[in-house]
């Protein structure tokens, strides 16, 4: 027992004596110059397919090539290209049995320039009554990767603009489709439907570097942050139009910025490191989604990330939470390296806004990954809530920039045993 108390005494001092070091590299001044140049007027908000966005993550690939970062593994540049697919509806014609089928009461949910439906054949048939809660029912069903016809009792018309704006979102190219239906014949026994779309390709991209790792490098510790926002929005005279998304999430990316840097120069870590600013989170994380799928979830050991840090917690300053925090032991791993500092995480204390998946992490901790999200934001309900949040007010000047450099300083150093091949934390249940 005293040897093991002397062996994690001895670890913990030279934890905390690369403090100078941190503070020579993740510091203020630096800190404050990223989290600016990300949240400025001339990022427009950084809205995906705009020239804002192009411009942040050209700035993101600049700070990564300015410390010699490495490109990810079988990349020949920071850029991680996709494409998604925009349908926008020429025709949609038919019948449900004796009811006409029209762009009126239709929404369909593909990639696809065409279908041609005469029966039922091929798709599941799922029914939404009257009763059902509308959002938890059919939302969830634009992620589902199987065919499917959802007839829609017509009480809950008031939410048809809010599933076509959904469904018509970019998107990544899919066999898949799902046709939502309102009318009242929740048991029909024939249909005849006619779709024609107008197809449009959109690129997207992450920005990705990497630090190999020195005895384990086919053990990957992933941090990521989304660098995109919501972009311009109209707005009254002699007011701001620009959603500058300071917090969200500017913040998490200064971190994964600073985090490479430091790590790049610190060049003692074992396992591999990749450092990714994800695009589309706003718009459904396609960009995690994406890169997610590039990698064998079997090999990521860990995943950082990093969402709204540039405000105080509601324990104050030095004082974070991870979202699924009793899923796996990677929380307490963190904890114990940050023993006897001034700072600490803590659980999140959101529960019932299921955090855990709602941002970038999601999909890697949907396969089994210890993914989780570190956050200072506060989610409660108002007035206690994030005053700034998806507001034009969501400035670089509502920010704590002393406080969120001691956060991306703890990530930092608690990390540091993940980093090293120390610690593996426990996996995630995986999702079905």
């Amino acid at each position: 027992m005293k040897k093991s108390l002397l062996i994690y005494a001895a670890f913990t001092a030279l934890l905390y004596s690369c403090q100078p070091k941190i503070e020579s590299i993740i510091n203020v001044e630096e800190v404050g110059r990223i989290e600016k140049t990300l949240s400025a007027d001339d990022m427009e908000g950084r809205q995906i397919f705009t020239p804002g966005l192009e411009k942040a993550a050209d700035f993101i690939a600049s700070e990564f090539k300015s410390n010699d970062l490495p490109y990810l593994k079988g990349e020949d540049s920071y850029f991680q290209n996709f494409t998604m697919i925009k349908t926008m509806p020429e025709q949609i014609s038919g019948s449900i049995e004796s009811e006409d089928l029209s762009p009126g009461n239709v929404i369909v949910n593909t990639t696809k320039a065409e279908l041609n439906l005469d029966s039922f054949t091929g798709y599941e048939l799922v029914s939404i009554e009257q009763d059902d809660q509308f959002n938890q029912s059919v939302f969830p069903l634009l992620r589902e990767e199987k065919n499917l016809i959802v007839l829609i009792d017509p009480s809950h018309l008031d939410n048809y603009d809010r599933l076509k704006r959904s469904s018509s979102r970019a998107k990544f190219p899919s066999e898949v489709s799902q046709i939502f239906i309102f009318t009242p014949n929740l048991d029909p026994q024939s249909i005849q439907l006619e779709v024609k779309n107008e197809l449009m390709e959109e690129e997207l991209k992450n920005v990705v570097a990497m630090i190999p790792g020195k005895s384990k490098p086919d053990e990957y510790v992933v941090f990521g942050g989304h660098y995109d926002h919501i972009g311009i929005r109209s707005a009254g005279a002699n007011q701001d139009s620009i959603y500058n998304g300071a917090n969200d999430n500017a913040a998490g990316t200064t971190a994964v910025l600073m985090l490479a840097k430091y790590f790049n120069q610190l060049k003692d870590n074992e396992r591999t490191l990749i450092f990714v600013a994800f695009t589309a989170e706003e718009s459904g994380g396609f960009g995690s989604t994406y890169f997610s799928k590039q990698l064998n979830p079997d090999q990521v050991v860990a995943m950082f990330n990093i969402e709204m840090i540039g405000t105080d917690s509601k324990w104050g300053t030095n004082s974070a939470y991870i979202t699924g925090f009793e899923k796996s032991s990677m929380g307490e791993i963190l904890q114990k390296n940050l023993s006897g500092s001034k700072f600490q995480f803590e659980p999140d204390p959101y529960p019932m806004q299921n955090l855990f998946y709602r941002s970038d992490n999601r999909t890697l901790a949907a396969l089994g990954v210890p993914a989780h999200t570190i956050s200072t934001a506060k989610m409660e309900e108002p007035p206690n809530d994030e005053p700034n949040y998806h507001k034009a007010s969501d400035e670089f000047e509502t920010l704590d920039m002393v406080n969120m450099t001691e956060i991306i300083k703890a990530i930092a150093i608690s990390s540091q045993s993940i980093i090293s091949g120390e610690d593996t934390p426990t996996r995630v249940e995986k999702l079905d």
